[in-house]
């Protein structure tokens, strides 16, 4: 799930790469990795998961995939600024149809302009296809799910202390889900943007193994990245609650700690 620059510059012309810069559309035009598409994975937020809202995501998700050019043969890579949200989101979206064949850049285009790599600034057209891929429920959660199972799971926030304590409101309610566990998702980073080894993400997340965890933060992208983390580090039971703050937030049936 996580490739070098190094590993990324050697196959730059192998006909099955498909290479998405998730940067906003400015970003990508000032300079990409050459052959890179530009993808707005941020113009994708999905905050709804109901039966109907997950059938919808999976429809428009889909179609998305398909418009990127994504068959069973072809090995997808995201990047992003840094080993970010947006690029861990896109790497989630193609677990979550099953194809396995999908990687995250670590350290992003920062470690790629530091290294000195090749860089264009010409537009790169899609080359689009059928996607369709078997959806895996196994890495996806509701909300229904969680507020089912809240006392048997591990729930992860992946936020800002000030948005897990209610002092930053983006929602109708201020806080968070009831018995979720504070880690914000920057702290996976080292300071120059790779995600960090092994080790130091263990003792991050010092939990057992065997452990059903769901991650979430506002939108289900800072969760993605926390996702990767750790699937990373083994963890085999790990969903993302899709709908994330910005469902829970604000469905005021729904139970709420500060």
């Amino acid at each position: 799930m996580i490739i070098t620059t190094t590993e990324l510059d050697s196959i730059l012309n192998n006909p099955n790469l498909i290479i998405a810069d998730t940067r906003s559309f400015k970003e990508y035009s000032d300079g990409h990795i050459p052959g890179a598409v530009h993808l707005d994975l941020f113009s994708f937020h999905w905050i709804d998961t109901t039966k109907q809202g997950i059938e919808n995501f999976n429809n428009q998700t889909q179609h998305l995939l398909s418009f990127l050019g994504v068959t069973p043969e072809k090995k997808v890579v995201f990047y992003d600024s840094v080993s970010g949200m947006l690029s861990a989101r896109g790497v989630w979206i193609l677990m979550y149809f099953s194809h396995q064949n999908t990687s995250m850049l670590d350290g992003g285009i920062t470690k790629w302009k530091k290294e000195n790599r090749p860089l264009e600034t010409k537009p790169n057209g899609f080359k689009p296809s059928k996607f369709s891929g078997k959806i895996n429920p196994k890495i996806i959660s509701g909300f229904e799910y969680i507020n089912d199972n809240i006392d048997k799971i591990t729930i992860l926030d992946a936020r800002s202390p000030g948005e897990y304590d209610g002092s930053i409101i983006r929602a109708a309610q201020s806080g968070h889900i009831p018995n979720a566990i504070n880690i914000d998702w920057n702290k996976n980073l080292n300071e120059d943007g790779t995600l960090k080894n092994d080790d130091e993400l263990s003792q991050m997340y010092n939990l057992p193994k065997d452990s059903e965890i769901v991650t979430y933060c506002q939108g289900a992208y800072r969760a993605a990245n926390t996702f990767l983390a750790l699937k990373k580090l083994g963890f085999k039971n790990v969903r993302v609650y899709l709908g994330s703050w910005g469902e829970w937030g604000n469905r005021l049936e729904l139970p709420v700690e500060k």
